[in-house]
């Protein structure tokens, strides 16, 4: 089953606040695997970890 992340908790895994996720969302930075459902915006976890893997890997890669 598919699981999907809420602001506060993509700013809890990240280790900033919720406002700083948010302000990622309007730049068009961070992680960009958000929708909307309603008023609620939800981030594929999947599609996190993707985006992880990518930066990590590409930063970090020996």
């Amino acid at each position: 089953m598919q699981r999907y992340l809420t602001t506060a908790e993509v700013a809890e895994r990240y280790r900033t606040s919720p406002a700083t996720v948010r302000y990622w969302r309007y730049a068009g930075t961070g992680p960009q695997c958000f929708f909307r459902r309603g008023r609620h915006v939800l981030y594929d976890a999947v599609a996190l970890d993707k985006y992880d893997a990518e930066e990590i890997g590409g930063r970090c890669a020996a």
